[in-house]
């Protein structure tokens, strides 16, 4: 038997109940139900980012990581696969969604498949999705599905929902069996030009007393 995947759940909903937290539900069990339908089996992680505001703020204005947003962070490193869902407001994609995946390292994500998901009042703003979420995940080097989800009030009612839940899902697990993140990271990491800090410790045999760092920290060259 195989290792259990882990599915990583990151939702931006407000409300209670939250649509946006819905699909993301819809989809995590989607997910679960065709792991288990092909023998494997996934661990379901929800970050309910409702929970982190004022950790995320902190982050974003004092560079501070509190103990509820670094769990997340680490679970996030540990992802086989993330669902990622917001709620879209004024044409835009959350504020705390956008700026918790902002405080994260650029390399957290490299490679990991995603899911991205998105609810909104009106279908005007169903291209937030595609025009907004794939640009940001892309610029964090993760490997979106090709599916993406969106749904509007009128189409929770909509068979159509849950056959392009269905394909995002399949789309999501095939990529996670294709072992590509792990891979990446353990075959090619090196060849990244991580920030300081992201390198999985890796940056601890940088020589910090070299004449170069001293004079990028503000010092002065040693004669």
């Amino acid at each position: 038997m195989t290792d259990p995947y882990t599915l990583v759940v990151v939702t931006a909903g407000v409300g209670d109940p939250s649509s946006t937290r819905m699909l993301a539900d819809r989809a995590a069990q989607r997910t679960r139900d065709l792991v288990t339908r092909r023998g494997g089996t996934v661990d379901v992680r929800v970050v309910d980012l409702r929970e982190l505001a004022a950790e995320v703020t902190t982050a974003l204005t004092a560079n501070h990581v509190g103990p509820k947003l670094q769990l997340a962070i680490e679970a996030l490193g540990r992802a086989d696969g993330v669902i990622a869902a917001t709620p879209v407001y004024k044409a835009a994609p959350s504020g705390l969604f956008s700026s918790f995946f902002q405080v994260l390292d650029n390399d957290l994500l490299i490679g990991k498949p995603v899911i991205l998901a998105a609810t909104a009042g009106t279908a005007r703003h169903s291209l937030v999705v595609d025009e907004q979420l794939r640009s940001l995940f892309g610029f964090l080097r993760t490997v979106v599905a090709p599916t993406s989800l969106f749904a509007a009030p009128e189409d929770w009612g909509d068979p159509g929902l849950n056959k392009r839940v269905d394909r995002a899902v399949l789309e999501l697990v095939l990529l996670m069996e294709s072992g590509f993140a792990r891979q990446v990271r353990d075959e090619s990491w090196h060849s990244y030009q991580h920030e300081f800090g992201s390198a999985g410790g890796t940056e601890l045999s940088i020589d910090l007393d070299s004449d170069m760092m001293r004079l990028a920290a503000g010092g002065t060259a040693q004669d």
